[in-house]
């Protein structure tokens, strides 16, 4: 029962990636309150949820008595904070091709910045899929909560790529991430790690998830909508408080 719910929930996701474009006229700038209380939730997530939990899993990485654990100490938090800034390289490599926020999509031209953002994505849509299996804290609650916060995360994700990559995001982007997510989950259905580098992967994801939030919530053009970012974010906080 446990695989059918999380293979359903990768279903969704990458639904979501496919029939996203459908809600374009709703998303689109001005920058859509719809969005932003999206990624408040997803934030709260991060710091609600799998920021404890990281915690947790320093514990658990001294634990194993790793010849780098005795040279490097917070080794969670350093991967969560390298998973920030590959995302935000990313997107500065992004809005340097198109020549700012306000510019047009990146030109066909330059396709080896759509296939670097394009791969990165997949990778990380894969991790995604991946931890819908092996959550470091199982059952169908832990479930929920990761599966809504994640799906409201790659609604923003996919609106920033089809933003700055529209016409080869349409034709074929979005098809490599929606299954991204399907292979990620049926990996994580038959390869199980161990419960340190479950710890150092949800590290990754959640320095992911914080950048790739609030690139579009604090752009230099002010586009983002406070309210509704903090809306979402208290919310949604409130909802894992109280399950």
């Amino acid at each position: 029962m446990t695989l059918l719910a999380t293979g359903i929930c990768a279903l969704c996701l990458a639904a979501l990636h496919l029939e996203a474009r459908f809600f374009a006229p709703t998303l689109d700038a001005p920058r859509s309150p719809w969005l932003s209380a999206a990624g408040g939730a997803a934030a709260a997530y991060v710091f609600v949820h799998i920021f404890p939990g990281l915690c947790e899993g320093q514990e658990t990485l001294r634990r194993t008595g790793w010849a780098i654990v005795s040279v490097l100490d917070r080794h969670v938090f350093l991967i969560a904070l390298g998973g920030l800034l590959v995302f935000y390289g990313l997107e500065r490599t992004a809005l340097a091709a198109r020549g700012g926020r306000s510019g047009p999509p990146v030109s066909p031209s330059q396709q080896g910045v759509f296939w670097l953002h394009l791969v990165s994505f997949a990778l990380y849509n894969f991790l995604i899929g991946y931890l819908l299996v092996n959550r470091v804290h199982p059952g169908p609650v832990s479930l929920f909560t990761y599966f809504a916060a994640m799906a409201l995360h790659m609604a923003g994700n996919d609106h920033a790529l089809r933003r700055h990559f529209t016409d080869d995001y349409r034709k074929c982007g979005r098809k490599v991430l929606a299954l991204a997510v399907v292979c990620g989950w049926a990996c994580g259905a038959v390869l199980h790690v161990h419960e340190a580098v479950l710890a150092l992967l949800f590290a990754f994801l959640a320095g992911g998830v914080v950048m790739n939030t609030m690139k579009d919530e604090i752009p230099l053009d002010g586009s983002g909508n406070y309210p509704a970012f903090a809306a979402g974010a208290a919310g949604y906080a409130a909802l894992l408080l109280l399950l």
